[in-house]
């Protein structure tokens, strides 16, 4: 039995949307409501960090703290392949073979809760510790066709940003994405290209010395592209400085003056 689409009906400025899920055993009302009030948008305040996702460690933030990926599907892959099984030997069509395959659709809906709601959970998290977020804007449909699609699918980077950004509008909280290319090829002390493979896990700087695990540097370097783009639109200036680390340790005009020296020819100076 396939999925039933959503039914909606509107009226007026009133929208309503009855769900199937679980091959209709489980269903959900959604109600939106139109209205003219306009929500300003979330000025860029408070101390910032930058975050860089992955697949050893699901999140590295720039202050050092990182949290580990859970593998949801895979610490039920092993249960829902004997679902599966029991499903495929029911003859289709039977009212045994309809119960199997529920049986099937609500193991896929609880790691879809669960994965939903680790991410939520992370989110909320991340706008404790800080009021201005920068995320790469990762090509998540890249990511699936990969040869770690299945890592990629299960860690669902691209519905962890989106709740992200829907917890941060919620809770005034600042996010932007920036430019994903090079950040962990790119020693954040000094600017130097630091080329080096996926089996790295270190990042050792040879202009600089600068040396931390490469997550984190790579999460360094998204949240210096993150105030470099604030400063290059206007959006951040010397009358809203603030207390924004770099790492939790420099202070805006340490992070101002650190770096000047070895920007790009044509790059704003802050």
């Amino acid at each position: 039995m396939p999925p039933s689409p959503p039914f909606q009906r509107g009226v007026g400025g009133i929208q309503v949307r009855v769900l199937s899920r679980v091959r209709g055993t489980q269903w959900y009302v959604v109600v939106t409501i139109e209205s003219d009030i306009s929500v300003p948008d979330v000025p860029v305040h408070g101390r910032a960090i930058g975050i860089d996702l992955g697949l050893e460690r699901f999140l590295t933030a720039s202050d050092g703290s990182f949290q580990e990926r859970p593998q949801f599907f895979k610490s039920m892959q092993r249960k829902l392949k004997l679902l599966q099984r029991r499903a495929a030997r029911k003859q289709k069509g039977s009212q045994n073979w309809e119960k199997a395959q529920i049986k099937v659709a609500r193991m896929h809906h609880r790691i879809a809760n669960r994965r939903k709601d680790f991410h939520l959970k992370t989110a909320h998290q991340l706008c404790d510790r800080a009021q201005t977020i920068f995320a790469e804007d990762l090509n998540v449909k890249g990511l699936t066709r990969g040869m770690l699609r299945k890592d990629c699918v299960d860690a669902a980077f691209g519905q962890f940003l989106s709740l992200t950004e829907w917890v941060c509008s919620k809770r005034g909280i600042y996010f932007a994405k920036v430019n994903p290319n090079g950040t962990s090829q790119t020693c954040p002390n000094c600017l130097a290209t630091v080329s080096k493979g996926l089996e790295v896990r270190e990042h050792h700087c040879p202009e600089c010395g600068y040396r931390t695990h490469r997550d984190c540097a790579a999460a360094e370097m998204v949240l210096d592209r993150g105030l470099e783009n604030l400063v290059s639109q206007g959006l951040w200036g010397t009358e809203t400085a603030c207390q924004v680390g770099l790492s939790g340790v420099y202070d805006l005009d340490k992070w101002r003056g650190a770096r000047t020296p070895n920007r790009e020819a044509g790059k704003p100076a802050l």
